[in-house]
């Protein structure tokens, strides 16, 4: 299959994510820019090979639990949720808001684990299917901040300022205002998201590193979400406190996740 035909197979599994219902054939090339003939060659062989399935009364598509299944795999190989589970819920307790924690794949971040510290009334649980708009989250800010510039404005440029769904208000439109936005976050050593992922809720966010030496490369990050009116500026302090507490024991387990996969590996290869 040549570098065209997965970019287009993976442009039509986009476009069905995050569907409840079955979408006609026809919306789904158009979403993902595709022919319909071109849409209908690859729908098939995804049906066959059971990650799509097509509804038989009205011949419309959908995504396959097998697909969930491979995803929870791979989250259960890198033994990543049994690692920070406990660290998240701890700060979860602490600060009662939803806490969250992402890790880096090439130029994205990934969700892999979530919190909710919230007891009662307004709680924020967004979907972690959702993809993290790396300009207007605070996950995706802090970040990009950890990486040089340049790498940071290729990763923007390539991606672009456009999102799947609906951000906030105050979210930047243009570059230069990310930019800006990235200096706060190397200034401060946290970023926030105020009324910029979503609409009406405040995030904040710092990396977290593949071990406790100073130095060691960042493997993802960490952040605190919840409504506007209970994540306000005046709790900014504490909950950055929190969060910077829980980055540094994610950092010291880190290495044990890592020393856990290489002897999995061994096993399965000795086996």
């Amino acid at each position: 299959m040549g570098v065209a035909a997965v970019d287009r197979t993976v442009s039509l599994i986009e476009a069905m994510a995050g569907e409840a219902e079955a979408q006609e054939i026809s919306r789904l090339a158009a979403r993902a820019g595709l022919p319909l003939s071109a849409a209908h060659r690859i729908l098939g062989t995804l049906v066959e090979r059971g990650l799509v399935v097509q509804e038989p009364a009205t011949q419309n598509y959908r995504l396959s639990l097998r697909l969930a299944v491979l995803a929870f795999r791979s989250l259960e190989a890198r033994a990543v949720p049994d690692v920070v589970q406990e660290v998240l819920n701890r700060l979860a307790g602490r600060t009662r808001e939803y806490c969250r924690l992402a890790i880096a794949e090439g130029d994205d971040l990934v969700w892999v684990a979530r919190a909710q510290g919230a007891p009662a009334g307004l709680r924020y649980e967004p979907d972690m299917g959702e993809e993290i708009v790396l300009h207007a989250t605070a996950n995706g800010k802090a970040w990009l901040a950890s990486m040089d510039e340049a790498r940071a404005r290729r990763i923007l440029a390539a991606r672009g300022l456009e999102a799947r769904r609906p951000l906030g208000p105050r979210a930047a439109r243009d570059l230069a205002t990310v930019g800006a936005h990235l200096a706060d976050v190397r200034r401060l050593g946290y970023a926030t998201a105020i009324d910029e992922g979503e609409a009406g809720t405040a995030a904040v966010a710092v990396v977290f590193r593949a071990g406790s030496q100073p130095g060691a490369p960042v493997a993802g990050t960490i952040s605190v979400a919840g409504p506007l009116t209970r994540v306000t500026e005046a709790r900014l302090p504490d909950l950055v406190a929190a969060l910077g507490d829980a980055a540094a024991e994610v950092g010291e387990l880190w290495p044990i996740r890592a020393f856990g996969e290489s002897a999995r590996t061994a096993r399965e290869a000795a086996s």
